[in-house]
């Protein structure tokens, strides 16, 4: 009988990907997907490393996984934190049979051949869900004073528009979501700067619904938002992070709230149902109280569908790691709980706002589905009739909305 495995996947979409990839490669090993972890020959945890509240979560992980797998079964650790930590964290964590960074074989067999695992390209089984994540980039070239993944996940390395277009007939899934750490600069690192537009092109000429995540707000010209608003899905997923700038400055990031406002407008007038997603750190070391009331009044204004809010997370080998300014954390957990009851107003408010509309669905399964507003696992839910064919579209009525979840029939 066949080994089994389990993979289980921490973190953000992009580990999503690279999860499905090396579950395409167990599966070529002749493995077979275990029901449960409990039953499984080989448990892989695939860690997410970005901020503390991650890697604890990571750690956390591990260990109950381990806890709970059966005798002689393997637990592999793998993903960022094995990427970023190595060897501290394998000495660490004595549970683990192994810690794989990225491009390491994680079966722990011996291979006559082991090829180079670059998760970039290696392929995927078809999606199970009618949509799928498809990463287009590997790696980022900015250097944002909070964020430590350029140091493990190297600079950005482009993916071909052939291989990311093989790779979405093969997941034969009705939408795509183009991910990567930095999607707006696809192509810039092999010379071909603006590669992005004819990418989203290519990829709807495949697929019913194109989506993209993560885009770099200096990033998105114009010729950007007529390409994503062409797809049939104007959702725009901005990497704001802040609305003060001298604050952005010392997070040596660009814009301020003026330009992120005045460009919304703009998209907004030319694609009236264009739909909003940012995230914003709160409590960067300098953080005063002007900065968040300006934030504040920016959240206000932009009246975003979706956001999220993360208190900051002093990363060592960052140019925030010796930054003065440190704000206390009682003093940023107030700021969070402000800006997210803001922001649960503003997103049930704009709910609420679309009942009565008609609305395109896709069904992603028994009684859950999505318009463009909706990007996968991370914004609401359209609650739909359990009769409705998963993997289908439906044009219908939005009758009820509740927090962040609308009711359509």
């Amino acid at each position: 009988m066949p080994d089994s495995f389990w993979v289980e996947t921490l973190g953000c979409p992009k580990n999503q990907v690279d999860s499905d990839k090396l579950t395409g490669t167990l599966l070529a090993d002749g493995m077979v997907p275990a029901p449960a972890p409990e039953e499984a020959d080989v448990v892989v945890v695939n860690t997410c490393a970005f901020i503390e509240a991650a890697r604890e979560e990571s750690v956390e992980t591990v260990l109950a996984l381990s806890g709970a797998r059966r005798p002689g079964a393997r637990l592999v650790v793998t993903g960022c934190m094995a990427e970023r930590y190595g060897d501290e964290l394998a000495a660490a964590l004595p549970e683990a049979d192994a810690v794989s960074g990225f491009g390491v074989p994680v079966t722990l067999r011996t291979r006559t051949s082991v090829p180079s695992l670059d998760l970039l390209n290696l392929p995927r089984p078809p999606s199970t869900a009618p949509w799928a994540y498809v990463k287009a980039a590997e790696g980022c070239d900015r250097h944002c004073g909070f964020c430590a993944i350029p140091s493990f996940r190297g600079r950005q390395r482009s993916r071909s528009v052939e291989s990311i277009l093989a790779e979405v007939e093969a997941l034969e899934a009705k939408e795509i979501v183009l991910v990567a750490q930095d999607l707006a600069s696809f192509g810039r690192d092999v010379g071909q700067a603006g590669s992005i537009v004819p990418l989203v092109e290519a990829v709807a000429k495949l697929v019913p619904r194109v989506r993209l995540l993560y885009l770099y707000p200096s990033e998105l010209d114009d010729r950007l938002v007529d390409v994503i608003c062409a797809t049939g899905v104007p959702y725009f997923d901005l990497s704001l992070q802040h609305a003060a700038k001298g604050l952005l400055r010392r997070m040596r990031r660009w814009g301020d709230g003026e330009r992120f406002l005045a460009r919304i407008a703009d998209i907004r007038q030319r694609e009236p149902d264009a739909a909003f997603r940012s995230s914003f750190i709160v409590g960067y070391p300098g953080e005063t109280e002007d900065d968040h009331d300006l934030l504040l009044r920016f959240v206000e204004e932009a009246q975003l569908d979706w956001a999220g809010f993360f208190a900051f997370s002093r990363e060592d080998g960052t140019y925030a790691a010796n930054l003065d300014g440190s704000v206390p954390e009682s003093l940023v957990g107030e700021r969070l709980l402000e800006l997210s009851q803001l922001q649960d107003r503003i997103t049930a408010e704009r709910r609420v706002a679309l009942v009565g509309r008609q609305v395109h669905v896709l069904v992603d399964g028994p009684g859950v589905g999505r318009t463009h507003r909706e990007a996968p696992e991370i914004d609401g839910i359209v609650a739909v009739p359990r009769q409705w064919e998963t993997g289908s579209f439906v044009r219908a009525e939005v009758v009820a909305a509740a927090g962040p979840d609308v009711e359509a029939g």
